[in-house]
């Protein structure tokens, strides 16, 4: 098993954007390896900190890392969209900042025998949550045509969706496929000449699509963006990194619907829904890597920082 040893995206502007209070009660809600959240603790006296992850790896290696600050910290191992369940068990009726970086963390990628990776051969799985039923496994061997070619299309932004899902489906015929390395050379199989000579690995997109599926990452982010702002308390920030434009589209709209409030026709003279916004944007345009973060973490390159505050 590979270390977890993440490196934090955007650490300092998030840190700054969250604007913690000692006495003030925070939510990682993706803790991965505690990077965000080894900065947040040490700034807190009375307050709290509460970390979610849904991958047991990483809270271990969070435990161990924030250990100096057991005291004002709970680990807790779910899905960051339970968020409000999650606080209502805790007592917590309310929170002062919450974190969500929603990218896939370093280990998880670099660690062959997760399957998130292309480059390793590895069993498909692609969970977050080993105990989640739903693997690539299941989606690549089961799934339809249709299913496979929309989730290409719509998850990974795949313009080749329906030659591979046709390929998927062909090759599984014969056998079931097994690992990583086999999926990409179907994937290979399926994409024409000019694509594979590409800059981008061919099979980067179909990876994502079906990583996304399998941990129903967009729903996630959708409930959580419809659950977060309310347990905001007044002046309570959230902030957001995304790393591809689906969750970041997510996050900017959910957004800007909570800072608008109203949702009258413009033809109408006067409001008459009587919405009132319920947060006001600390970002117009997102906040995104500098030049010198990009050198230390080229991974950072395609991350987006959102944040609002509670009004």
């Amino acid at each position: 098993m590979t270390e977890f040893h993440h490196v934090s995206v955007l650490l300092d502007e998030c840190i700054e954007g969250l604007a913690i209070k000692p006495e003030g009660i925070y939510v990682d809600g993706t803790l991965g390896g505690a990077g965000h959240s080894s900065q947040i603790a040490p700034r807190l006296t009375t307050g709290c900190l509460i970390g979610i992850d849904r991958d047991e790896v990483a809270l271990e290696a969070a435990g161990k890392r924030l250990a100096p600050y057991a005291d004002r910290v709970k680990l807790v191992h779910s899905n960051f969209c339970r968020i409000a369940s999650i606080l209502q068990e805790l007592n917590i009726p309310g929170v002062d900042g919450i974190l969500l970086d929603l990218g896939v963390s370093s280990p998880q990628l670099d660690d062959g025998s997760r399957g998130f990776s292309y480059m390793t051969d590895a069993p498909l799985d692609m969970r977050m949550d080993h105990s989640d039923s739903l693997s690539a496994h299941t989606v690549v061997n089961t799934w339809s045509y249709e299913e496979l070619k929309r989730i290409l299309f719509e998850y990974g932004e795949e313009r080749y969706a329906p030659q591979i899902a046709s390929a998927i489906c062909k090759r599984r015929e014969a056998a079931p496929i097994q690992t990583t390395l086999e999926l990409v050379e179907v994937i290979r199989s399926a994409m024409p000449a000019a694509a594979l000579r590409e800059k981008q690995h061919p099979a980067k997109r179909s990876f994502q699509a079906i990583r996304i599926a399998v941990n129903d990452e967009l729903n996630a982010v959708a409930k959580v963006m419809e659950d977060a702002i309310p347990l905001l308390n007044p002046g309570g920030r959230l902030a957001v990194i995304t790393f591809h434009s689906l969750e970041d589209r997510i996050v900017k709209n959910a957004m800007a619907a909570a800072a608008k409030g109203c949702t009258c026709p413009p033809s109408f003279p006067v409001c008459v829904c009587g919405k009132k916004p319920k947060v006001k944007l600390i970002t117009r345009k997102p906040i995104v890597s500098g030049e010198e973060e990009l050198e230390r973490n080229p991974r950072a390159r395609s991350a987006k920082l959102r944040i609002c505050e509670k009004l």
